[in-house]
Formats: C-alpha cells, structure tokens, sequence
C-alpha cells in the first residue's frame, strides 16, 4: 500500500491553517462534521454560478445540466455503496431524516404491541423517531445491552427476538463508544425471524468499505458532510422490494405520477420519496466528496486512522485522572473519555482556548450516558488530514489541562 502524504491531503483543506485564540487550530470535532476539500467547496461555487436551477422539472438547458449533476451524483453513491440499483438510492437532508423516513412510512403496517429492537449505544435520531412512530400504535421498544467494552451483547441480542418483533434499526458504529458492531450478524439473525434491518451508516461510511449487498441489509442511511461533503445532504438506501411498498414520507412535487383532487398517484423509484426541490447544489457536491474518498483509499483512511486512535488512546490512557469509554476491539475513529476534577464542558472549553477542537457532552446519547453513569464525555475524532504531530498537540494540552483541574 502506498505511503500516504498528509501533507498534500492538507492542502487541499485550506480550512486547517486557520488559528484559534492564537494558536495552530487542531481540529478533533469529526465525528460531528468533517472539513471539505476544495473540490467540494469549488463544486458548490460551480453549480451555484452555472447551474442553479430546478432540477427534474425544465427543458431549459440550465435545469438539464443540474438534473445530470444530481443523477450522476446518484450512480457515484450506488457504486459506493455497491447498491444493486441507482432506483435504491434516495437523497434525504441527512442520516435524520433518512431515518424518520423509514419510521414514519414503514411503521404504518405495524400493529399494537408489535417490537422494535434497538441498541444501547444508539443515537437520538435512531430512537426517537421509532417513539414518535409508536404514539398511535403502542409499539414497545426493545434494547440490546452492552458489555463491559462496549460492544453489544449479542447473545442477548438472539433472545430479543419473538413473533411480535417487527424491525431492526441500530448503528454501524457508536458515535460516542466508537464500537463497530458486527452488522452481517445482527442482519442475519434478524431475517432468520423475518424481520428488517436498518443500518444507521452515519460514523462508518466515510471511514470504512460498505457493501450493503453484502452487508444485505434492508435499509442503511447516512450523511455527507460526516465524509467530507456538504451539509444538508443524506442518502437513505433500501432495498427496491422494501422500497416499492412503503407510502411516500412527504408529499409535494417531483413525487408525483398524477394529482386530482380525489386521488394521488406516485412517482416510480426513487423520486416518490423526494418531495420538493432538493438540495441540488449539495448534492452535485456530494459526489467529489465520494471522489476524493475514493483517491485517497477507504483502506487507506482506515489505517492511518487506527493509527492515530491508538496514539490518542494511549496517551489519555496515561494521564493521572484519565478515564476511557469504549474499548471494543474494533473501533472507528471515536475516543471518547474524561478527567477528574472537572466536566467534559470544562476540559472542552480549556482545551479549545488552546487551540484543540473537541466535542463535549452527551453526544445526543442520552440513554448511554445513564447506562454509563454519568453526563457527557470528551469526545476526539479523527480524520485523514489528521496527523501524528497534532496528536501530540492534543496530548501536550490534555496534560496541562489535566493538570490545572487536580
């Protein structure tokens, strides 16, 4: 494999020279929303100067070149992600919303008492919208527990399973634990009971291979601008069978076949679940994120990524007072930990007057947080224009921290 120069990725993230309160900006926040590289950012500018128009709708040349874009940007994701069929990719506004979509249409079906299994380790956008789905029809919620390393316990995962249980929504990886869950597995034991499987993919697409053929799961969502694309896009896969069924999530234009006034025909896949203009500018966009992805090497990303988590690891490790959460053996790029002698919201702010950028809090975890006693966490992420270098930065800061809290 070849050596990766971070020095050239670098340049293209014009954004990491910046300074902050003086100091070189390390930016360690990328489990939220990774940078964009010029190409991105350039593609933006192009379709906002050239094509901005609406897109599926003219015949003028304008609406036609910004149609192509977002179509192409469509069989970019297909190939990514090995989908079977472009007609099994639909934009969304991010993994959120990819997610609501299939909670609000899918559950119409479901009955009174039917199940829903979920994990600890989930993400509010994968728990509330299946309460909120579950308002009229009293579906019950299930939870698969952790191990001590965070990982889930999938012995107890087998036994959720009864012949009420209707669907399966957990993460790839853990936003805050960083755990990567074995979603081959969980997809199988869920359709030995005949039961549908989504993947939330929003911490794990831009950092390792997905196959969702291989993968077989039903529906896997994600976000772009947690892989170096613009904000405001999100794919939802699914599978065409699953797809073909479920009514429409928002109704509106471009999702429409006919409109009377007494009746509404649809759209043929993908467009009956995107309603409205989209974000054609965004998505256009999307695509030289899945290019730069690909230049660079999902392998390659990955290991240097390993790379810098175990730097990262250990050196928390050793700091007096240090405490990590997440130690599965197989993890994303996500270190998640705290100090003694004062809050995740203290060490966030004394580490950013340094120039550090991290996350603090409960990461939209709530329910981890209570099963992990306690509030929120310091959360490290990592990217491929993260470097070894700013890794000791980060440590050299959390040390002096640490020890202004003693």
């Amino acid at each position: 494999m070849k050596t990766l120069d971070i020095s050239i990725i670098r340049s293209k993230f014009p954004q990491l020279d910046r300074q902050i309160y003086g100091r070189q900006l390390v930016y360690l926040d990328n489990a939220a929303t990774t940078q964009s590289p010029l190409c991105v950012t350039d593609e933006i500018i192009r379709m906002e100067h050239e094509e901005r128009a609406n897109v599926h709708r003219g015949v003028h040349t304008m609406s036609q070149n910004a149609t192509a874009s977002v179509e192409r940007t469509r069989e970019s994701v297909t190939k990514f992600i090995n989908a079977a069929s472009s007609q099994e990719v639909i934009f969304t506004s991010g993994t959120t919303d990819a997610i609501n979509l299939v909670a609000s249409s899918l559950t119409e079906t479901f009955e009174n008492g039917d199940e829903i299994i979920l994990s600890a380790a989930e993400h509010h956008s994968n728990i509330v919208p299946w309460q909120l789905a579950g308002r009229y029809r009293r579906l019950r919620i299930k939870v698969i527990p952790l191990l001590p390393d965070g990982s889930l316990d999938l012995d107890a995962y087998r036994n959720l399973f009864t012949d009420h249980t209707r669907f399966v929504a957990v993460a790839h990886a853990s936003n805050v634990l960083g755990s990567i869950n074995p979603v081959k597995e969980i997809v199988a034991e869920a359709h030995r009971w005949g039961v549908p499987v989504l993947i939330d993919g929003a911490q794990a697409v831009g950092h390792t291979a997905v196959d969702v053929q291989d993968m077989d799961a039903d529906f896997y969502a994600f976000s772009a601008h947690k892989m170096y694309g613009p904000t405001g896009v999100g794919v939802l896969y699914g599978k065409h069978s699953w797809l073909r069924r479920m009514s429409p999530y928002r109704g509106g234009g471009a999702m429409i076949d006919h409109v009377t006034f007494d009746k509404t025909t649809f759209a043929d896949l993908p467009y009956k679940f995107e309603a409205g203009t989209p974000n054609f500018v965004g998505i256009a966009a999307f695509a030289k994120a899945i290019d730069f992805l690909r230049e660079v090497g999902i392998e390659r990303i990955a290991e240097h990524e390993r790379e810098l988590l175990k730097l990262a690891t250990d050196g928390v490790a050793q700091i007096e007072g240090s405490t990590i959460y997440g130690t599965a053996p197989q993890k994303s790029a996500v270190l998640s930990f705290n100090l003694s002698g004062g809050s995740s919201f203290d060490v966030g702010t004394l580490l950013d007057k340094l120039g550090i950028e991290v996350r603090t809090g409960h990461h939209c975890a709530q329910p981890l947080m209570e099963r992990l006693g306690i509030t929120g966490t310091v959360r490290a992420s990592f990217a491929i224009y993260n470097t070894a270098e700013e890794i000791d930065t980060f440590l050299a800061a959390l040390a002096r921290v640490a020890a202004m809290l003693r």
